[in-house]
């Protein structure tokens, strides 16, 4: 039995998805906190399950039977270090035979802030005794990606204050499914990946908007973080080439290259606007 945890969001739901190619519904339970909001799943056979990060009481039996549990870890900044006490007791006391804990990129070194968060997590599972995996995850393409680059091919101008640097960003897709394949495959369980997408820069995504739109769209970087940027608070470490490392795991993972930011864009925007 997988258990995936957060399988309601948006990351755990394709998670989910990837999962159901690879192995039959019975063998599939998600852990949520809210149970009604996975009910399409439960109708597709999967076992939907209580399991809250903080209600210590519903973890245990939500992780009842697991062979393999998919931590995926919470979104509510400041609160993640006492659910990670909680997750690790209760696959201790519901005899989980593995864990997966989806990470940040650099958290294995960085001990403060968010990715202090994330580095805490793999502390108290990697010490826990359980064999554990450990998916690193990159900042999501999709942020960045989405449909509101449609005012950029409105407007023919693209903005950043990213200097031409690089982004290692990957898609939501494409980490979900390694986490699958990892959670099916027991020859990939038990090590730590640093996953990390296509480098590309907003240059590069100005010409793929041009290329799809049929309309000039040209980058003008800017001094001020705005949009996502700004709201991350990423730009200097953009600036600086922090955002640049690369590895081998995700696509060594997939199987296949990694999405393109072509392909990443066409999807985001799928009805092109005519020249």
């Amino acid at each position: 039995m997988i258990v995936v945890s957060a399988a309601t969001g948006q990351y755990g739901r394709l998670v989910v998805e990837r999962l159901l190619e690879r192995v039959p519904a019975a063998e599939v339970a998600v852990a949520v906190r809210n149970p009604a909001s996975a009910a399409d799943l439960a109708e597709r056979g999967v076992d939907v399950r209580l399991g809250d990060y903080d209600r210590p009481e519903s973890l245990r039996t939500a992780f009842d039977g697991a062979d393999r549990l998919l931590y995926v870890s919470g979104t509510d900044l400041g609160a993640r270090i006492p659910q990670h006490r909680n997750v690790v007791a209760a696959a201790l006391d519901a005899g989980v035979g593995g864990i997966a804990y989806t990470s940040g990129l650099g958290a294995d070194v960085v001990e403060e802030g968010v990715l202090g968060e994330h580095h805490a997590g793999e502390q108290a599972i990697l010490r826990c005794g359980l064999p554990a995996t450990v998916l690193r995850h990159p900042i999501y393409s999709d942020f960045f990606i989405s449909p509101d680059l449609a005012a950029a091919i409105e407007t023919g101008e693209l903005i950043s204050s990213t200097r031409g640097r690089g982004l290692n960003t990957a898609t939501r897709a494409d980490l979900a499914e390694a986490a699958a394949v990892v959670l099916t495959d027991g020859n990939r369980f038990g090590r730590a990946y640093d996953f990390t997408g296509r480098l590309w820069t907003y240059p590069q995504l100005a010409a793929v908007l041009t290329g799809l739109s049929g309309r000039p769209v040209v980058h003008r970087d800017v001094d001020e973080d705005e949009g996502i940027i700004g709201m991350l608070g990423i730009g200097p470490f953009i600036r600086t080439g922090g955002f640049e490392y690369q590895t081998g795991d995700l696509e060594a993972v997939l199987g296949h290259p990694a999405t393109s930011l072509e392909d990443a864009v066409a999807a985001a925007l799928p009805a092109r606007t005519p020249a």
